[in-house]
């Protein structure tokens, strides 16, 4: 637990990914005791936990199942301790995905499969706009910013709801083609399809808004 004028203790999960070191420094830019690790016991005690993720979802979902990323995810999730996805780490919280014709399992966490967009032009590279609830957290301030996407596959529906107003999943949308899911906050596990450590002051602001959350 943080004490009252610390910084929240944020660990990144270091199972292999590229891209982590843009994400430490986003994070420790945005107000964070940053770690990059994957001890259990770090991972576990940190007040967040961020899953990054660039590259193929089965390659991913592999490497985390090697440093039994998976199973840690998961108990953090359990015991009501934040987990935040970026990019491929929100992909791989579905059920699966589907890439050149292969599925692969994801970890489950939310129900669909995640596929190839259909879209004229592809991969989705840049800055695009989003469409998120009037109570999002992670958007508190910045409703009407741009954010840095590089992605050819997203989820782009979203059946699980609350048993409650209070509990429903906030969902994020925005289109490229076709409507896909750019982020969700649901209980102790939000993600972003989006890079916010690439999206310049507003990614930063999101990031300190999750932070904000973890105090």
């Amino acid at each position: 637990m943080t004490r009252a004028g610390e910084a929240p203790r944020v660990a990144v999960l270091d199972y292999g990914s590229g891209n982590v070191h843009s994400a430490v420094k986003a994070l420790a830019r945005a107000g964070a005791d940053v770690e990059l690790t994957r001890d259990a016991d770090a991972v576990m005690a940190a007040d967040g936990l961020l899953v990054p993720g660039v590259g193929a979802f089965d390659a991913v979902v592999r490497q985390l199942r090697a440093v039994r990323g998976d199973e840690l995810i998961d108990r953090r999730l359990a015991g009501g301790r934040p987990v935040l996805g970026i990019c491929v780490g929100l992909q791989v919280m579905f059920e699966g995905g589907v890439e050149r014709g292969v599925e692969t399992s994801g970890l489950g966490q939310w129900p669909g499969i995640v596929r190839r967009l259909d879209a004229p032009v592809l991969p989705h590279m840049g800055w695009n706009t989003v469409e998120a609830p009037a109570d999002s957290a992670l958007f508190a301030g910045i409703p009407d910013e741009r954010f840095y996407f590089v992605h050819s596959y997203a989820a782009t529906e979203w059946t699980l709801e609350g048993r409650s107003e209070a509990t429903a999943p906030r969902v994020t949308w925005a289109e490229h083609g076709e409507r896909f899911v750019a982020a969700v906050e649901n209980g102790p596990l939000s993600a972003t399809q989006f890079h916010p450590e690439k999206s310049g002051e507003a990614g930063i602001r999101l990031l300190r808004n999750w932070i904000d959350t973890l105090r």
